[in-house]
């Protein structure tokens, strides 16, 4: 292993680019669908012993020391970044004719950007890097660092965060509900490195000790919360979660909404299987009404008929501000809880907007180039200004989370805290058949877990699932399949931990490695010295 590792060490130029991509685009095997966490296990002590090999000359000032670094991180962050948004280029085939110019930016100048903080990330780890378990930790710090910095700079986008790597079933994700992400992300680079400490043995034994305790406490916490008995049972409601598979290429054509309409009215009607009670609440996903209630008013009047008394219906939609289509009109991706008598009761806005496909940023300055959103859709759409909980008829409040809203931790926590159920309405049709819902779908699982909060998600061409507070899959819909999920759920569950402890968790997680790190650093400077 020492002469594997040595080889590694000694790679450059182009070969250690392309080591370090490899490693990266191994390491996506641990995340949705795959699930295959064991490649952690390889790609992440490759990096180390990449980053062993890569410093600058003795004479170059600091900066120019730390490039090797930074490359190295940046093509291992370039390679995970590829080869696990690859599909985001499917939702730019849906209308070929009028977006496939902008797949290389879509496929590939997306992880180009992204790998900037993964080159950040081992730059900060090579500061205080040492020859023992302190580069470790070093590692680990500047990974939770930069996975944190990537969930709230630039709109933010912490889409397969290591930390989903450690966490493949319900197993693996309770510790989540005690560190946050920030520090699973941290604990997972720290135990998926520790096997680098076998080339050079130096605190082997410490590194194997430590590996083993994570490991054993990772799963026995989630074994723990598993097997204990639920909390009784407070209240509940019944629902049904509707996913209708329209496809996207008729979902904006206006010679087939009333087809789609009636799809979804159909499924929504059907009486219930033997065992099941009439549900309280049903849900459409994200902008699955074909048409804005402005022009259809009576959309509102069929599905005020469809429902029975005191039923409710959430469904995505696009919200119309300002006038049936007047030049002045602002437009909401929006979900809407309308009553048993077709009203309108409440509607929340979608807060977190994505940059390119729902909304255009620096919309003057791109336009003179030519250059529109870049997804299809009906039109851009304005931010919401904020999020609120819907109630529901029996009481109970339901606050809704539209597409990947879901994805980022603090937002999730911060305005579900005074809530009994997430909801997650989402349209992942765009994507097809690839990893891209799956990978949302997990994301969406560890939210439940996180806040100890039934989830409740309507996918138009899945993944549509009831979740329950310990990340468990009640019951689903596989991708493309049509129709329905009758479900009963219980809630009585809260946070194991409260969103601001978990977040100081894992804060003091980051910090104590950091601390580490620092403290082995200096330790082996005075040695040399």
């Amino acid at each position: 292993m020492q002469r594997f590792a040595g080889r590694i060490i000694l790679l450059w130029g182009w070969r250690r680019a392309l080591l370090a991509f490899l490693a990266g685009a191994l390491a996506v095997l641990a995340q949705a669908p795959y699930d295959f966490f064991a490649v952690c296990f390889v790609s992440f002590p490759v990096l180390v012993w990449l980053l062993d090999g890569a410093t600058g000359e003795a004479s170059d000032g600091w900066l120019r020391r730390l490039r090797p670094a930074f490359a190295t991180g940046w093509w291992f962050g370039f390679g995970y970044f590829l080869a696990g948004l690859w599909w985001i280029g499917q939702a730019l085939l849906v209308e070929a004719d009028s977006f496939a110019w902008a797949l290389p930016f879509a496929v590939v100048g997306i992880p180009f950007a992204l790998a900037f903080f993964y080159g950040f990330a081992t730059v900060v780890a090579r500061l205080f890097w040492t020859s023992d378990i302190g580069r470790i930790a070093a590692l680990a710090f500047g990974f939770g660092l930069a996975e944190w910095l990537r969930d709230v700079l630039f709109t933010g986008f912490p889409w397969n965060a290591v930390g989903y790597a450690a966490m493949p079933v319900p197993l693996l994700m309770q510790s989540v509900s005690v560190t946050g992400m920030i520090g699973m992300n941290t604990l997972a680079v720290f135990v998926f490195s520790l096997p680098a400490l076998v080339a050079a043995r130096r605190h082997l034994k410490l590194g194997a000790a430590l590996l083993a305790i994570l490991v054993a406490g990772h799963v026995g916490f989630g074994y723990v919360r598993l097997a204990a008995p639920p909390k009784p049972q407070t209240r509940a409601v019944v629902v049904r979660i509707v996913q209708p598979a329209v496809d996207l290429g008729e979902k904006w054509d206006a010679s087939v909404r009333d087809r789609i309409f009636a799809t979804l009215l159909g499924i929504s009607a059907k009486a219930p299987e033997q065992g099941h009670a009439r549900p309280q609440l049903i849900l459409w996903p994200e902008t699955s009404v074909p048409f804005l209630f402005t022009e259809r008013p009576d959309a509102l009047k069929a599905i005020g008929d469809m429902l029975g008394d005191g039923q409710m219906l959430i469904a995505g939609v696009v919200r119309e501000e300002g006038g049936s289509g007047n030049a002045g009109s602002r437009y909401y991706n929006s979900v809407v809880a309308i009553n048993d008598k077709g009203e309108i009761a409440d509607a929340v806005d979608k807060v977190h907007l994505v940059p390119f496909g729902e909304y255009l940023p620096f919309a003057d300055l791109f336009s003179r180039f030519g250059v529109g959103q870049l997804v299809a859709g009906p039109m851009n759409f304005a931010a919401g200004n904020e999020r609120h909980a819907i109630m529901l008829p029996n009481g109970l409040r339901a606050v809704p989370f539209i597409c990947y809203e879901v994805i980022f931790p603090d937002l999730v926590s911060d305005d579900a805290a005074s809530a009994d159920l997430i909801v997650n309405v989402t349209n992942d049709a765009w994507f097809g058949d690839t990893p891209g819902p799956y990978q949302h779908f997990r994301q969406a699982q560890v939210r439940a877990v996180e806040n100890g909060l039934p989830l409740l998600r309507a996918g138009n061409n899945g993944i549509s699932a009831v979740v329950d507070p310990r990340g468990r899959i009640v019951d689903a819909l596989a991708v493309d399949a049509r129709g329905a999920i009758d479900a009963h759920v219980p809630v009585s569950n809260r946070a194991f931990l409260s969103a601001r402890q978990r977040r100081i968790n894992g804060l003091l997680i980051m910090l104590l490695f950091a601390l580490t790190a620092v403290a082995f650093s200096v330790r082996q400077r005075l040695r040399v010295n």
